[in-house]
């Protein structure tokens, strides 16, 4: 038998026996823009809402808020209303339509769990929730590792696919204009053979302007680079927002702060910023950290845009100067644990032997 097949059998089975308590097929790439209506990588404080799924990678804070206030789908991949790696902090949190959720800390907070039965699976304690016909399973961090270690992987691969994807599609040649006139800026986009259209701006080009007039054009995916560390969103959409989040991203990958005022219409990617929105955003969103008194609405992003199939690589300071993050594959670092897990099994049998 193969060596490490024979050191990861032990392992495996013990993993087979017990219980999938968190996503065990990370997502990554576009697909996280497809999954999520909001992510945030580090902590988020809310009074709002959230229409589709939300994911946290540091603390849930602020007010009472509601998470997955639209019925959806039923996920493919098992993933909740909402998911927080951290802890669940200040007012009661709302989880609507059976959502469901998984948290890698404690819920301080409490939740209010309404709709459908849903089952809530938290790492450390869970005060101040009624119970009722739903399942909620707490203390998971200690009677099963492979709870925290399977969010904390989830975290890890979506901070490092978004910050490259953002990088790779800041590379992308343009082949559309943005048009201004006056006050008024008009996006034509004019996609190539696989349906991508790509605008290059600069955050000034946004501030020119306070009407954005949006035609596809039959593009499937419609990419807005905006170069410039410091954002702020405030244009109307002439003609509403309806229909930009499945097929606009508008891209920041220099970002370090922004700020949102209006109804935006498209999927925000700001992976590096530290966000204020103070109106709905239409689409998918990712952001560092965010400050969020505006709504987030779905359709979340549904194009078909794929990465390139060489992308440049970054150093591994994580500059992006040299190129897009180079993401590690899940499924090496499942079978190197297995491995490591395997050896330790096999010694402890042969002192137990000896």
């Amino acid at each position: 038998m193969n060596r490490i097949l024979a050191y990861t059998l032990p392992v495996a089975v013990m993993l087979a026996a017990t219980p999938v308590l968190a996503n065990t097929n990370p997502i990554g790439g576009i697909d996280v823009l497809k999954t999520w209506n909001l992510v945030v990588l580090g902590d988020l404080t809310s009074s709002s809402e959230v229409e589709g799924r939300t994911f946290v990678g540091g603390n849930l804070n602020g007010n009472s808020s509601n998470y997955q206030i639209r019925t959806l789908p039923t996920s493919s991949t098992g993933t909740p209303g909402l998911t927080v790696v951290g802890d669940v902090n200040g007012g009661h949190k709302n989880l609507n339509n059976g959502s469901g959720a998984i948290v890698g800390g404690n819920v301080n907070s409490g939740f209010n769990l309404n709709g459908p039965a849903q089952t809530v699976q938290v790492g450390g304690t869970i005060r101040n929730t009624n119970v009722n016909q739903n399942t909620v399973n707490s203390g998971l961090a200690t009677s099963s590792p492979g709870f925290t270690q399977n969010l904390q992987q989830q975290k890890s691969l979506i901070e490092t696919s978004m910050k490259g994807l953002s990088y790779d599609l800041s590379q992308q040649t343009a082949n559309s204009q943005l048009a201004i006139s006056g006050n008024r800026g008009t996006f034509n986009a004019t996609p190539n053979a696989d349906g991508v259209a790509v605008f290059n701006i600069t955050s000034d080009d946004l501030n020119r302007i306070g009407e954005i007039q949006f035609n596809l054009n039959g593009a499937d995916t419609a990419i807005v680079n905006v170069a410039g560390a410091a954002i702020n969103l405030n244009d109307n959409f002439l003609g509403g927002t309806q229909n930009l989040g499945e097929h606009v991203i508008w891209n920041f990958p220099d970002a370090t702060n922004l700020t949102a005022t209006t109804a935006w219409g498209g999927s925000v990617l700001a992976p590096k910023a530290s966000a204020t929105t103070g109106n709905y955003i239409q689409g998918s969103a990712v952001f560092g950290n965010l400050l969020q008194n505006g709504e987030m609405h779905i359709g979340t992003y549904a194009g078909n845009y794929t990465a390139p199939s060489t992308p440049p690589t970054t150093s591994s300071g994580g500059n992006t100067s040299s190129g897009g993050t180079q993401v590690p594959e899940p499924g090496m670092l499942g079978l190197t644990a297995l491995a490591l897990g395997g050896l330790l099994y096999m010694r402890r049998r042969k002192r137990r032997a000896v």
